[in-house]
């Protein structure tokens, strides 16, 4: 009998630290078991063998900074069955996202010596604001964890099923007191994705925002009780760019506070 072909995956990597790509590696035991389903096809990262498309899955990594990948991502997008995001970067810009609120070429001719060798476009942004996005899987880095269930979900044709709750959630299954109650900690927790298990409150420390906004994130009112704590509107500003600092409603309350 015929033998079924196995689905082909590509790793695409853009404007990024290559921190996500590195968490698919990292998935070690797991990874050998995805490796036996399916064909790792593109994954300049890990091999050298190239398999061309088209690609049942592709896992997109990194922010659109240059003319040149925002035309290479449309011949991804055309040669992907599904497309994937993973990483701040590619679902919200990443840190580099934090030049689209200052003037792009007054930054470009401060850091380089010839500015006008350098090719770049004035913002840095995600995927989806380029191609259709099939899926977004957020984190700084992202959850190794999810990224097996989106693999797996698309795999298997079912949707992937990932938290939109936010990290308060996550310390309360965790039995980890509120540092906002407790120590009167600064914390993004409130308004932010679950994903990581809450690690930072577990270590007496306030989120940093790494899985980017919550499903309808009231930041309005955390700004608020960060007041109260006595932290300034640059304190804010800052806490809202990090590495989801264009994400659509960390962008908002960002800019009230700067204004």
């Amino acid at each position: 009998m015929e033998r079924k072909n196995k689905p082909k995956i590509a790793v695409w990597k853009f404007a990024s630290c290559d921190g996500c790509q590195l968490s698919l590696l990292d998935c070690e035991d797991e990874l050998l078991t995805v490796a036996d389903a399916v064909e790792i096809a593109y994954f300049p990262e890990a091999t050298s063998t190239q398999v061309k498309g088209p690609y049942d899955v592709s896992l997109v990594e990194g922010s659109i900074t240059t003319q040149h990948d925002a035309e290479r991502i449309h011949r991804v997008r055309r040669a992907s069955k599904v497309l994937i995001t993973i990483g701040a970067c590619a679902t919200a810009g990443g840190i580099q996202a934090l030049r689209n609120f200052k003037d792009t070429k007054a930054l470009t001719a401060l850091v380089y010596a010839n500015p006008k060798y350098i090719e770049t476009l004035s913002k840095s942004t995600p995927i989806a604001d380029h191609v259709f996005v099939d899926f977004e899987l957020r984190g700084c880095p992202i959850s190794k964890t999810q990224l097996l269930e989106v693999i797996g979900a698309y795999l298997d044709g079912r949707k992937p099923i990932t938290p939109r709750y936010s990290v308060c959630v996550e310390c309360k299954r965790r039995g980890t007191p509120c540092v906002m109650v407790a120590q009167g900690t600064p914390c993004l927790g409130p308004v932010t994705q679950a994903g990581c298990n809450a690690l930072c409150p577990a270590y007496q420390r306030g989120c940093f925002g790494c899985f980017g906004p919550a499903e309808a994130p009231n930041t309005r009112s955390l700004a608020e009780q960060w007041k109260a704590l006595g932290q300034s509107p640059q304190d804010l500003v800052r806490a809202f760019r990090t590495f989801n600092a264009y994400a659509d409603a960390f962008r908002k309350e960002s800019d009230v506070h700067e204004s």
